[in-house]
């Protein structure tokens, strides 16, 4: 069985996201087959801001610290943490190395834009040829802009396609219908449940901050609670990237 072996559709991958050695050694432990990171959990615990290209030493170190858990580590390397396509390669030929299994790379930009689809075709044929699993993400749901169809055609060189923030069952279905790469979406709480993204041909179900997030609101809820207090909801992304610095 490998990493890639996982990605069904129909029977999609539940794929738990980690931010710290614990997490993902529990996760592990709780017989999840693979895990990936959470950029958002990796910059939060070192104080960083997301998506912003700080934390690439971090990622790294995580990477190393989980891959002798015995289960398959994807591993978000944000945007590659760089524009230079041979950088990208550098850095997933050095997680390979580690024993990772898959890299998620994005093409939103700290700003609200896009990535150019010509540079991130590079980014992702420079990230290929390591013997990792490479998905190519695209943000245009995310940041509410750009062609979606357009970005996943594009994208057709990688291993797998995922694009956050497509919830409509129909859409997805359309997505999934329209790529012969297995299709990644994010769970969303209230949203459509694994069942029905399986029925709609999704092959990898990506839980991305929602478990950093609400491991925090878990742990305000215990605190509060001495207090006789109830704890609000969990937080959103935009909650606690507002608290994190801003990019410089």
């Amino acid at each position: 069985m490998t990493f890639r072996d996982l990605h069904r559709p129909g029977d999609p991958l539940l794929l738990p996201n980690a931010w710290d050695f614990g997490s993902a050694a529990y996760l592990a432990a709780a017989g999840f087959p693979a895990i990936g990171t959470t950029s958002l959990g990796v910059a939060a615990v070192h104080g960083k801001p997301d998506a912003a290209g700080a934390t690439r030493a971090e990622t790294i170190e995580l990477a190393e610290a989980v891959s002798g858990l015995g289960v398959f580590v994807t591993v978000d390397i944000e945007g590659g943490f760089s524009d230079d396509p041979a950088e990208v390669s550098d850095l997933v030929a050095g997680l390979a190395a580690l024993g990772v299994s898959g890299v998620n790379l994005e093409d939103g930009r700290p700003d609200g834009t896009l990535r150019p689809v010509e540079l991130h075709q590079r980014i992702v044929e420079a990230a290929k040829g390591h013997g990792v699993f490479v998905n190519a993400r695209t943000d245009t749901c995310w940041l509410r802009t750009g062609d979606t169809r357009e970005r996943v055609a594009a994208y057709a060189h990688a291993d797998g396609i995922f694009v956050p923030g497509l919830t409509g069952l129909d859409e997805i279905a359309e997505v999934a219908a329209s790529t012969p790469l297995p299709l990644n979406v994010l769970y969303q709480p209230g949203g459509p449940t694994l069942q029905q993204l399986a029925a709609a041909g999704v092959a990898r179900v990506s839980t991305g901050s929602l478990l950093y997030r609400a491991a925090l609101r878990g742990a305000l809820a215990e605190v509060l609670a001495v207090q006789g207090r109830e704890a609000p909801p969990i937080p959103t992304y935009g909650e606690i990237a507002a608290v994190l610095p801003q990019p410089r």
